[in-house]
């Protein structure tokens, strides 16, 4: 299989192989010594976490994640973006090995029928603070880490025959408002939330578990992280295209964990465009580095973007960052990925390495190529090889605005 193929795949498996090559190698290589006790169970402080897994759907396994040993004040570091930034790489894989994926078969089609270890995953679920959780096993646990594109890292797992929390969750307002109303969308349920300022993780594990929307079903973790990011995106498109123009070329940088950014926004109608850098010894690019791209229009995205689930998260700092200012721009973005990106972490980095990027201070130019210029001389890939894959870029250096006749 080339290399430019696995940064494509990403480990969902379109080599054929039923094991991925590269995530083989990160799971050999963490070592874990979770197991559980003499009478088959394990105890500790849920961060909260939840997991819906996507193979064999839509029979699926499903369940809490449980760190042993770990009280409350440490559980919530194990689920929390904004902690990890202050660590590196190994100590969030190490982190996040703890988490035990305790499993039960669910199936997706009959998730509404009653099932206890299905309900007590949902309760977990609805807190926002850790809650002390206890599983027991039919069999000692599977050291079979999880690494994924999109997913962070997650630790063993096992097939649970019960499991009990011994503390009733703390549900946000908003949340338990929204978890019990079986009229509202989905997707509007997920968007009244992420304005609500809940977190992200909160939201996806509420969707995944089936607790939003009219038709509730369970959605695998990785598919509700991605469908979160897509509908919030989605709406705050329709607030910002409304909005005047930016006044000025601006070009903003920064990044983290080896995924930098570039980003340069224009005095335009809003339009995204996601270049994805990949070089040499980077997770996924082996010997070879790989140039892919997406974009959109005011009009939208349509269909599944090509570069996955980071097209989204990318797209959801950009435009948090238009609504925060209350003005619209079009959107240009390079995320070149380097070797310091040696192991998969989530597509939550993607997010949190865009939202760094504009934080930071811009800088302003007269003409766009003075702002590409600038953005060429911290871009490690020569310009002359992304630019030919830009498609945006031609309209924005060349094609006038009507604006510009008055």
């Amino acid at each position: 299989m080339s290399k430019s193929l696995c940064i494509q795949c990403k480990g969902k498996g379109l080599c054929g192989r039923p094991l991925c090559p590269i995530l083989e190698k990160f799971r050999s290589a963490e070592k874990t010594t979770t197991s559980i006790s003499s009478d088959g169970s394990i105890f500790g402080a849920s961060p909260p976490a939840v997991f819906v897994g996507r193979y064999g759907y839509p029979q699926v396994k499903a369940g809490p994640m449980i760190p042993p040993q770990v009280d409350a004040k440490d559980a919530m570091a194990l689920e929390d973006p904004k902690h990890w930034l202050s660590m590196d790489i190994q100590d969030i894989i190490s982190a996040r090995c703890q988490l035990v994926r305790a499993n039960t078969t669910i199936d997706v089609k009959n998730a509404n029928r009653p099932d206890k270890l299905l309900e007590k995953s949902q309760e977990l679920a609805l807190s926002k603070s850790p809650i002390d959780t206890e599983a027991w096993f039919t069999k000692p646990l599977q050291q079979d880490l999880k690494f994924d594109s999109v997913l962070t890292p997650m630790g063993p797992s096992g097939t649970m025959k019960d499991f009990d929390i011994a503390e009733n969750p703390k549900v946000p307002k908003k949340v338990d408002h929204l978890a019990y109303d079986t009229d509202a969308l989905a997707k509007d349920a997920v968007c009244e939330l992420f304005k609500g300022d809940i977190p992200t993780e909160h939201i996806t594990r509420l969707l995944s578990i089936g607790l939003l929307g009219q038709e509730r079903k369970l959605v695998p973790t990785r598919w509700a992280i991605t469908a979160t990011d897509d509908m919030v995106g989605k709406d705050i498109t329709d607030r910002v295209i409304d909005l005047p123009l930016i006044s000025e070329i601006s070009v903003f940088s920064g990044g983290c964990f080896g995924n930098y950014f570039e980003i340069l926004m224009t005095p335009r109608r809003y339009s995204y465009e996601l270049l994805e850098i990949w070089m040499k010894s980077s997770v996924w690019s082996g010997d070879s580095s790989w140039i892919g791209q997406d974009m959109e229009d005011i009009n939208g995205k349509k269909g599944y973007s090509n570069l996955a689930g980071g097209y989204y998260a990318a797209r959801i700092a950009a435009l948090e960052h238009l609504e925060k200012i209350q003005r619209q721009a079009s959107v240009f973005m390079i995320r070149e990925i380097t070797p310091e990106y040696w192991a998969p972490l989530g597509v939550w980095v993607v997010r949190e390495a865009a939202r760094n990027a504009l934080s930071s201070i811009p800088r302003t130019f007269e003409t766009i190529e003075e702002a590409l210029d600038d953005m060429a001389t911290r871009v490690r890939t020569p310009s002359k090889q992304w630019k030919a894959k830009a498609k945006m870029l031609s309209d924005i250096r060349f094609q006038r605005t009507l604006d510009s006749f008055f």
